[in-house]
């Protein structure tokens, strides 16, 4: 029950931020309300802000470091764990169905355009790095707080967002082949440590 309960859940909050984006685009971030997001899905005020502290986190939100931690989990002990991270991250991407991805690229391009979603990306990005820093360490059998993770986990990040501005600058860019191509590159000068 608890299962279905939980896909529910997920499904509303999809719900609640597929009508902001749509409200989004055609009134501007700024220019919407709560309260027109919630009457467009139909929900309380008071459901929405249990769903979304804030009308940032609305845009943020996403569980794709959640699908990340459990595809990187799931790779062979044998693979390196740059090496697996890497496919970790291709694959939580390569999944995503061309729906799921134009979403992702809307939340994106608002993210980079409107500057408060920008300062609280920054927030995801730190707190991506530091999941990434702990399922790294863990695997390496280090600490996260090693100036190896950490070198290793803030150049992937790195890479990541270097991808999104690619994708920004060039829409018809493919993200995923991107960021396995900036991983790959960079593959070639980062020193492993398993």
């Amino acid at each position: 029950m608890s299962g279905l309960r939980e896909r529910k859940k997920a499904q509303t909050r999809l719900t609640i931020q597929q009508h902001a984006l749509r409200l989004f685009r055609e009134q501007g971030y700024e220019n919407t309300t709560v309260k027109q997001i919630a009457d467009a899905a139909d929900v309380s005020e008071s459901t929405f802000f249990r769903y979304f502290p804030t009308k940032e986190e609305l845009v943020l939100w996403d569980d794709l470091d959640l699908s990340f931690a459990e595809r990187f989990r799931a790779q062979p002990t044998t693979l390196e764990a740059f090496e697996a991270m890497r496919t970790a991250m291709r694959d939580t991407f390569a999944e995503l169905s061309t729906a799921q991805r134009q979403h992702l690229q809307e939340r994106v391009e608002l993210m980079m355009s409107v500057p408060p979603l920008r300062a609280s990306l920054l927030d995801q990005l730190i707190g991506a790095t530091r999941v990434m820093s702990d399922l790294l360490a863990t695997r390496s059998g280090t600490d996260a707080a090693d100036p190896a993770v950490r070198a290793v986990v803030g150049a992937i990040v790195g890479a990541g967002f270097s991808a999104v501005i690619a994708v920004q600058d060039n829409s018809g860019a493919d993200f995923t082949e991107l960021l396995d191509e900036t991983l790959s590159n960079l593959a070639a000068v980062v020193p492993t440590r398993d």
